[in-house]
């Protein structure tokens, strides 16, 4: 039956393919898409590392490389995670484009204002930092992903991962999780081991998320 199935499979004609026209309109983003896509992403990881820091705990990156010199200077966030990014737009210009480094400029921007800000709009009496690394790691990837697909980042670290898989089909997450386990790797000097441990995990369950989800032409719009 199965063998059947697969040869009327095989004998069915193709479908044409869709016209160019169409194909150029599914794939570009109007601006609102866009900018509504690049607040809710970096929305989703400003939640995400506000609750890290509640809880003490580390991510990857250059908003880990921002946490590691927040712990051994007690200097803000946000100011630290903007300043880091600096020196990767040339290589996004360059590499993915003006639209994708101004998206990304625009996104880091956001997230240290995020950051930044939230302290005043509220605040968490009580977190436990596994669950702290569980949701917090789903709302990285979540938020990464929605930027990705709206061709934009949140700099350092990502844009060389997002640039490797374009070039060199490297899975963005794999690539992502190697450069995340070297700055988790620092952690174990400035915070607790547990805590180093949870940090991990979060690392873990965002890369994975973004490794299963975000795959060239793995979604259609139908």
């Amino acid at each position: 039956m199965h063998i059947a199935a697969m040869a009327s499979d095989s004998a069915a004609p193709t479908p044409p393919a869709p016209p160019a026209a169409e194909t150029e309109r599914v794939r570009r983003h109007t601006l609102f898409e866009d900018a509504q896509a690049l607040f809710t992403g970096t929305l989703f990881v400003s939640l995400a590392l506000i609750m890290f820091r509640q809880a003490g705990l580390m991510t990857g990156g250059t908003a880990g490389a921002a946490f590691l010199l927040h712990y051994a200077t007690g200097l803000s966030f946000g100011p630290l995670f903007f300043v880091l990014n600096l020196p990767f737009y040339g290589f996004a210009w360059k590499r993915m484009g003006l639209a994708f480094t101004l998206k990304t400029f625009l996104s880091v921007g956001l997230l240290s204002l995020m950051t930044s800000w939230s302290p005043a709009l509220f605040a968490i009496e009580r977190l436990h930092p596994a669950y702290a690394a569980v949701l917090g790691g789903l709302l990285l990837g979540s938020g990464c992903l929605f930027l990705a697909r709206h061709h934009a980042s949140l700099g350092g670290a990502t844009i060389v991962s997002l640039y490797l898989q374009r070039a060199r089909q490297w899975r963005a997450g794999h690539v992502q999780m190697a450069i995340d386990g070297t700055i988790l790797a620092l952690s174990f000097a400035l915070i607790e081991p547990q805590k180093a441990l949870y940090s991990i995990l979060a690392a873990v369950t965002m890369n994975l998320f973004i490794a299963i989800n975000h795959r060239p032409g793995r979604y259609a719009v139908l």
